[in-house]
């Protein structure tokens, strides 16, 4: 039970860690729901091609797009594409490795899927079978048939229980060499997955290192940005329910007390955190602005301007001059 609470703490140790969790179950899910597939090849000349096909591909497709859905990240993605200019720029290289990252690890589950599909064998039987090559693993005496008949009765090999055509080419021959090809299709794919995976992890070091670095720094400083924005809202909508029903039965409590005399009521210290926002108008114009125009990225205070222009003789504000350097110079009397 330790190792199981371990784990789980490092999944939700970052966004990174719980995201590389959600894809390893759904590579492991993707495995358990070929395994548990019913496949069913229709066994029909001009079905096969499609089924087989449409089993191979259609479900990665599938388990792509539930990757993007699943990663939280997409909507920061979203959002932060979307917004206004405002007072900060948007990089578009920070945007690039939020998208290439989430494409990256929801790519995992669709190639498991086609990995195994491949591997298994009974996609490319059933979609490629009526490209056996008679000529070469038939019989070669057997009576002429007519296209139309040779290809109905090859599409039925991968349906053993109605397959009728054992004089013209065998149904374990005809399976093994497209099961063969299939496998082999399936290592070459687990290959270049390999080969991409460790090219992309060890060469990209070398090219952009810093960019990599200033991408990933930003990218997890607009996820923690934003949790921290959704947490003060929420601790604000907090503080600002509880001095409403505060208030609510201080007003109700009046009638009660109307004959006694209290001295002036203090106003409730949750009212302190409201930081002056005590309205949904208000609230309302702060989320807005949040949005439209969000602080630049910089901790210097800002000068607060006045009623005719800027405060401090009217000149506009400057920002903080570079620290000068100072050169000391050593003479020596020989």
């Amino acid at each position: 039970m330790d190792k199981f609470r371990m784990i789980f703490q490092f999944f939700q140790s970052n966004q990174e860690s719980f995201m590389n969790g959600i894809c390893g179950i759904m590579a492991l899910a993707s495995t358990q729901m070929y395994s548990a597939f019913d496949f069913n090849c229709p066994c029909l000349p001009h079905y096969n091609l499609a089924y087989g096909l449409g089993i191979l591909l259609v479900p990665p497709f599938i388990l792509f797009l539930l990757g993007f859905v699943l990663n939280n990240n997409i909507s920061m993605l979203a959002e932060e594409w979307r917004r206004p200019q405002g007072q900060r720029g948007k990089d578009p290289a920070v945007l690039r490795y939020m998208f290439c990252s989430m494409a990256q690890r929801a790519m995992i589950a669709p190639a498991v899927w086609v990995s195994v599909t491949l591997l298994d064998g009974k996609c490319i039987t059933c979609a490629f079978c009526t490209s056996v090559p008679v000529e070469t693993l038939g019989n070669a005496s057997h009576p002429p048939l007519s296209q139309g008949e040779v290809q109905r009765v090859l599409a039925r090999i991968p349906c053993k229980d109605i397959y009728n055509g054992q004089q013209l080419i065998a149904n374990e021959v005809a399976v093994r060499y497209l099961r063969c090809i299939s496998q082999a299709l399936g290592w070459c794919f687990v290959l270049l997955m390999t080969t991409l995976a460790f090219l992309v992890r060890s060469l990209r070091p070398c090219f952009s290192q810093a960019a990599f670095l200033k991408s990933r720094y930003w990218s997890h400083y607009i996820d923690i940005e934003r949790k921290l924005f959704d947490e003060t809202c929420a601790e604000h909508a907090r503080n600002f329910a509880k001095v409403c029903i505060q208030q609510f039965f201080e007003g109700m409590s009046t009638d009660l007390v109307a004959a006694r005399c209290h001295l002036p009521r203090k106003a409730p210290a949750d009212a302190e955190k409201l930081l002056g926002i005590t309205d949904r108008g208000t609230m309302n114009m702060a989320l807005k602005s949040w949005h439209r125009c969000k602080p630049p990225l910089h901790l210097h205070p800002p000068v607060l301007p006045t009623g005719n222009g800027w405060a401090g003789e009217g000149q506009p504000p400057t920002h903080p001059s570079a620290p000068r350097r100072e050169t000391a110079a050593y003479y020596s009397w020989v």
